[in-house]
């Protein structure tokens, strides 16, 4: 399928970069400079790796002194790419494949932009169903998981529907007899 956008259309082309011997707290301030979720890393001016957020986050949690870290011992280097002149369908089946929410793009291992799926969306919400597709929402099963479990003994039960008191949509529970929402589940207590 094509949907006719090229990547170099649409990708954004203000990368922010960084050198392997950078330390993970230059590259967090980058990050929080440019308002930006990851940071290339490059040398002779070569795509070498990226550093995540994530990455950043997990070197706090495991590393003692981050004076010490370098981009070069958190960063990933095994990196999906994708050139300009690629259609942004195919981009987003990349991203998806890869459960990835950005793609470096490069010309002969240069980067020239990244392209993320919110860069897609906003240019081609249609393919929002594409971009979701495999995507785990664990924060409803969740809440679900937790509202059974607080309700154990109580004789309540979670469902999705629509609010018999207030007629919003939403998760309902079963209180005397009604299926209603949090909302109105708080007004009879």
């Amino acid at each position: 399928m094509q949907i006719g956008i090229k990547v170099g259309d649409i990708m954004t082309r203000d990368v922010v970069s960084i050198k392997p011997t950078s330390t993970v707290t230059e590259c967090a301030r980058s990050m929080f400079k440019k308002d930006v979720g990851l940071v290339i890393v490059k040398e002779d001016d070569k795509l070498k790796g990226v550093v995540t957020e994530k990455d950043i986050i997990w070197a706090l949690t495991k590393k003692n002194d981050l004076s010490r870290v370098k981009a070069k011992d958190i960063m990933l280097r095994k990196i999906t790419t994708i050139k300009p002149s690629r259609d942004i369908y195919e981009a987003l089946i990349r991203m998806k494949n890869g459960k990835l929410r950005w793609l470096p793009v490069t010309v002969k291992q240069n980067v020239i932009g990244i392209l993320t799926i919110k860069d897609i969306l906003r240019i081609e919400p249609s393919l929002f169903e594409i971009a979701v597709g495999n995507m785990n929402i664990k924060e409803e099963t969740e809440k679900i998981r937790r509202r059974n479990s607080a309700s154990r003994g109580k004789n309540i039960e979670v469902l999705e529907g629509v609010c018999e008191e207030c007629g919003n949509y939403g998760l309902l529970s079963n209180a005397e007899n009604m299926l209603i929402c949090d909302n109105c589940s708080t007004k009879l207590d």
